[in-house]
């Protein structure tokens, strides 16, 4: 095995994991966030050699990958038979935590993709907002506005999700 191969297993080894989730964070689906990964990192090992920060390379075109197939019309997308396979379980007794992070993800299910990849990229990934310029390919104040709009759509839907919670308990304690 020449030593290009063994750099990019071991490149690949440390960051699928961080780059899956980041491209499902991105589209909110297990499967095409693993092709969108996959696709890229099929593409990363031909020019592997020629790309100066593979990391950064990674991240920028697996949220390209991730936010155009959000784009693809439905008819194109294939078809995944294993959406009612569980997601991974959680050793121990983490429900609050679980339920919690559900809800977030739900909420940020219903933010526009740009945004929501925005916003993944600079809360959940700890990228700076001339990072995620560079990553989106935009310029900082758009990431700034971007950011900003999310923010208020996430707040928006969390806060319409409160109050249909509150409103659904005190129609139970009506009855």
């Amino acid at each position: 095995m020449s030593d290009r191969d063994t750099e990019f297993r071991d490149f690949v080894t440390a960051q699928m994991e961080p780059l899956r989730g980041l491209a499902y964070l991105t589209c909110g689906d297990w499967q095409v966030a693993e092709d969108a990964v996959l696709t890229v990192l099929s593409r990363l090992y031909v020019k592997w050699r020629r790309i100066g920060n593979p990391a950064s390379y990674a991240r920028t075109a697996v949220v390209r990958a991730a936010i155009d197939e959000t784009r693809r019309p439905w008819w194109r997308r294939e078809h995944a038979q294993s959406d009612a396979m569980p997601d991974r379980a959680l050793p121990g007794d983490a429900t609050r935590v679980v339920d919690e992070k559900l809800r977030v993800r739900a909420a940020l299910q219903k933010v526009p993709a740009r945004l929501r990849a925005v916003l993944t990229l600079r809360y959940l990934e700890g990228l700076s907002v001339r990072e995620t310029a560079e990553v989106m390919g935009c310029p900082e104040g758009t990431v700034k506005s971007y950011t900003s709009r999310g923010l208020e759509e996430l707040r928006t839907v969390l806060g319409a999700e409160v109050f249909i919670l509150k409103e659904s308990r005190r129609e139970a304690r009506a009855v």
